[in-house]
């Protein structure tokens, strides 16, 4: 059985064998048998991260079989099941979770260990909210890593590096209503002499852009409906705003009130996310440095322009999580949906990381960038650390592949 390609078709995999596991049972099996083995979820990265030389296995047909623990403020759930999925069920029972990313489609184990973050200057990226983890060794025996255990902070965001997680323990919270409003007008000029103005204006802010003109675009604010905010100097759009080419399939706008689940993610579960066909590139900056690092990213617009789709710029509160994007500061995401346009993107995001070297930029795990392991190692202070970890728990490299030992994080 072949594997196939990631959702957006910009990794074909090369892994000699796909097994698609209906059982925690049948991930210990695929990993006892030997060789090299690398779990698959949703697909959505837009590289090799996931792939292997040896067999990948899928866990998004295991049972998501969720268990909640009120007392505790806790669920959990299969690794392999869809946020969406989830929030869903979690609404149902007057519960929810602190964030959510862009598409609701995305699995809970790919989402949390690349580091997928949703937005919001108080809001942790989706792993802060991970509690424990349930894992295949590279023995094939059932492990558990929970907070506050040594190995967590390297493991919480930890690349499929160590093992095939395949259940995930989440804080919960009690639901809470929001609604999502569509401004514009914002100019370059008012953004930059205060971004955070902007960004921290409400629960969860997203700035849409394409650099080159003297309006930034379109602002996406997420509030609580007892804290409701939109940004000074910008108007209610009169239309709906479409995304990336469509608005059959985003979530409601306008200001009307709605579930936290159905206001956070831009995408509905129930339709296609994003445009598809495109490529995705994500780095991170402090939030201190977003003016700076905005205005250098902005010198290049001319170039970036014809080659994009949407640029995304969001935050994410720090965290104490070795490999998260946001480890030890509170932090911008700069993040490119680019057209399939392979060849002049690789020529531009070298020069994109150029002008944001300065910052200490560090990249997305599952998005495109042409980082080396020097330069990774540079920006990512806990990186020795986390590949320490990653060794000890896997000394055969079973779960090691030609992507992390290129980055050197194994």
């Amino acid at each position: 059985m072949t594997a196939g390609a990631t959702w957006s078709g910009t990794h074909v995999f090369t892994a000699r064998a796909l097994v698609e596991a209906a059982t925690i049972s049948d991930v210990q099996r695929v990993v006892a048998a030997g060789g090299s083995v690398r779990a698959l979820g949703t697909r959505h990265s837009f590289h090799d991260l996931a792939d292997t030389d040896g067999t990948l296995v899928t866990v998004t047909g295991i049972p998501a079989d969720p268990v909640l623990d009120e007392a505790g403020r806790e669920v959990t759930v299969g690794a392999g099941t869809r946020y969406g999925v989830l929030a869903r069920w979690l609404e149902d029972r007057g519960w929810a979770l602190h964030n959510l990313g862009s598409l609701p489609h995305i699995s809970i184990g790919g989402a949390t260990a690349t580091g997928t973050h949703g937005s919001g200057h108080g809001n942790g990226g989706l792993a802060t909210a991970v509690r424990a983890l349930e894992y295949v060794d590279a023995s094939g025996e059932l492990r558990t890593v929970r907070l506050g255990d040594p190995d967590f902070p390297a493991l919480a965001v930890g690349l499929g590096a160590f093992g095939i997680v395949v259940r995930v323990t989440l804080a919960i919270e009690p639901s809470y209503r929001m609604r999502q409003d569509v401004v514009t007008g914002l100019t370059w000029d008012a953004f930059l002499a205060d971004p955070d103005a902007v960004t921290g204006v409400a629960y969860s802010v997203s700035v849409f852009t394409t650099w080159v003109d003297e309006v930034v675009g379109d602002v996406w604010v997420k509030s609580r409906m007892d804290a409701v905010g939109v940004p000074a100097g910008t108007r209610a759009r009169d239309e709906t705003a479409a995304l990336v080419g469509s608005t059959d399939n985003l979530t409601a706008q306008g200001g009307v009130e709605g579930a936290w689940c159905d206001r956070l993610p831009h995408f509905r579960l129930d339709s296609t996310p994003s445009n598809g066909d495109e490529i995705q590139t994500e780095y991170f900056v402090a939030r201190s440095d977003a003016a700076a690092a905005l205005a250098a990213v902005r010198a290049l617009g001319p170039d970036i322009h014809p080659h994009l789709l949407v640029t995304e710029l969001r935050t994410v509160a720090a965290d104490e999580l070795w490999l998260s994007g946001a480890f030890g500061r509170d932090t911008l995401a700069i993040h490119f949906t680019w057209a399939n346009h392979p060849e002049p993107v690789l020529a531009l995001l070298p020069r994109i990381e150029a002008v944001l070297a300065p910052f200490g930029a560090r990249p997305h795990w599952g998005k495109w960038h042409t980082m080396d392991a020097d330069a990774v190692a540079a920006v990512i202070p806990k990186l020795a650390d986390a590949r320490s970890v990653f060794e000890r728990l896997d000394p055969d490299a079973r779960f090691a592949n030609a992507h992390l030992r290129r980055l050197g994080l194994r």
